[in-house]
């Protein structure tokens, strides 16, 4: 009976995290097992009514937890051809696919290593390639270039029908 009344939240706190690692749906990085076993432990404490003051400090220790940026900003736009990520130091066209396999949106990468908000997610070449094959097929000038058009020719009088092609008869050759 002792042993139904003593409760230990450490121990609980650690057999419900191993519960939730084996489940295979749980996808978790090695880096968030602490932060999950403070919260569970936490959380347990605060079921019980008894106050953890050291497990809040550490939780708070969490969240404001400082990133190193693996390169410099100024490495980082060094090459027109890339941008080297802050996270891993490999070099990407576009940053936002590898951000989103991050978790993170493009404002919550700027606001983590402390960049302006005009700092870029696509490399300057690649950006300027897009530009100009966008230019190139006549995307976003086709309403204007219409518009002129018609402004410097004035509509003609008669159309000219396009020729139609007929079928041929059965006893023609």
């Amino acid at each position: 009976m002792s042993e139904e009344t003593t409760f230990n939240p450490v121990e609980l706190a650690t057999e419900l995290t191993i519960a939730w690692l084996g489940n295979q749906n749980n996808r978790v990085s090695p880096d968030d097992v602490p932060a999950f076993l403070r919260t569970m432990h936490a959380t347990l404490n605060e079921l019980s009514g008894s106050a953890a003051p050291t497990v809040e400090a550490a939780d708070a220790k969490v969240d404001t937890a400082e990133y190193t940026p693996a390169v410099s900003v100024r490495k980082s736009l060094a090459s027109p051809d890339h941008i080297v990520s802050m996270i891993d130091g490999k070099p990407y066209r576009t940053l936002r696919r590898h951000l989103s396999t991050n978790g993170l949106t493009p404002d919550e990468y700027r606001a983590r290593y402390n960049l302006k908000a005009d700092y870029p997610m696509v490399a300057p070449s690649y950006s300027e390639a897009r530009r100009s094959m966008a230019k190139a097929i006549g995307l976003g000038s086709k309403g204007r270039q219409a518009r002129a058009d018609a402004s410097k020719e004035p509509a003609a009088a008669t159309e000219v029908k396009p020729a139609t092609r007929r079928r041929k008869k059965t006893g023609e050759a």
